[in-house]
């Protein structure tokens, strides 16, 4: 089903006066799609959630799964009358039951009840999807967290709903499991072509799942898009930072043509860019770089086309597949990814190369 979000608002009361968590936000989920709200701790995301699941009502604005609008005008359907599973970031699974019990709990409530015969092969059947049926009988309590969070996917999918929403399920997971778990979600609601909501504070879980993402701050969403287009071409200094590592140079521009590229001056050097439309000679921006989009080497290499900044190396560490190395140029710390096979020296000098397509400028 897909899931409409129009207007949303949602205000919380505090000693220090009314917070706004959610201010008028829309958005659109369409059948079938894996749609992430990306943002900080606090940007409302995970109200957003809840407000879809029928676990907070807003102060304002609609919510549609369907046809049927389930919150607003007036009205907001309990969580039992939608047609959604969820899975809690804390798992909520019950440890006085086995597995089987945890699973085959929805399917005992009044609205999805299903008689014992054909409820034991939908639970069955489920944990074979989650890779969990030899564990049927076993007691929650003796289960490792990605057992667990099995069980709670499980549960959340047995009684066949037609949107999941996942509110930071592998934040208690260790790095190795919440990298093969995103990998085995993915792939079972694309299986089950199941619309999927997921909330994460994660960008490489966002960037590794989705099919689009909308990144929240403030209680609004910033930006929307595919994970490409979200990290290739932010629209804000803020979606730049959050999604990914980046560098920012402030300066102001040198040279504006109508049409091809500019130059930025940062005073430890000149860029060569493309422009926002509109940008005038004078005007202060800011030019965002990625540390992988930078290449370090010893001696200087003017290529023609190619912006190159000189730097002192203050700290190298090894990562495995690359080396983060932090450098001062000009006052300034600049992160780059160097080969793992680099041998960096603390105080050398180095010299970074990046092509003018790697440039992100925001007009300030």
């Amino acid at each position: 089903m897909k899931v409409s979000v129009r207007r949303l608002v949602k205000n919380y009361d505090s000693v220090q006066g009314r917070v706004v968590a959610l201010d008028g936000i829309d958005f659109d989920i369409e059948v079938g799609e894996f749609y992430t709200l990306l943002g900080p701790s606090g940007c409302g995301k995970s109200t957003t959630l809840r407000c879809i699941a029928g676990l907070e009502h807003p102060d304002g604005g609609e919510i549609i799964i369907g046809e049927k609008t389930v919150a607003g005008k007036g009205r907001s359907l309990p969580p039992n009358l939608r047609p959604i599973g969820m899975v809690f970031q804390s798992y909520a699974i019950w440890p006085h039951m086995t597995v089987f019990n945890n699973v085959a709990f929805p399917l005992k409530q009044v609205k999805s009840w299903v008689p014992n015969p054909e409820r034991t092969e939908r639970v069955m059947e489920t944990l074979k999807l989650v890779k969990m049926e030899a564990l049927a009988d076993r007691p929650t309590p003796f289960l490792s967290g990605g057992q667990q969070q099995r069980v709670a996917l499980a549960r959340a999918l047995v009684s066949r709903p037609e949107v999941l929403l996942l509110d930071e399920p592998l934040s208690n997971l260790d790095a190795k499991l919440r990298e093969e778990l995103r990998i085995e979600i993915k792939q079972l609601t694309r299986e089950l072509g199941i619309t999927t909501l997921y909330v994460t504070h994660d960008q490489l879980e966002a960037l590794a799942m989705s099919d689009r993402i909308a990144v929240m701050r403030e209680g609004r969403i910033l930006q929307e898009g595919t994970p490409r287009d979200i990290y290739l071409r932010p629209q804000t200094p803020f979606v730049a930072q959050f999604v990914g590592q980046v560098n920012f140079f402030q300066g102001g521009v040198a040279e504006a043509p109508a049409s091809g590229m500019g130059k930025v001056d940062i005073g430890a050097g000149s860029f060569a860019c493309a422009l926002p439309q509109g940008t005038g000679i004078g005007d202060r921006v800011i030019v965002a770089v990625r540390p992988e989009n930078m290449s370090a080497t010893r001696t200087r290499s003017d290529e023609n086309g190619v912006n190159v900044i000189q730097g002192v190396v203050e700290q190298a560490v090894f990562l495995g597949d690359s080396i983060d190395c932090q450098l001062s140029v000009d006052g300034q710390m600049i992160r780059a990814k160097v080969e793992q096979t680099a041998d960096l020296g603390l105080g050398e000098t180095l010299y970074l190369a990046f092509r003018p397509e790697a440039c992100t400028v925001f007009r300030l």
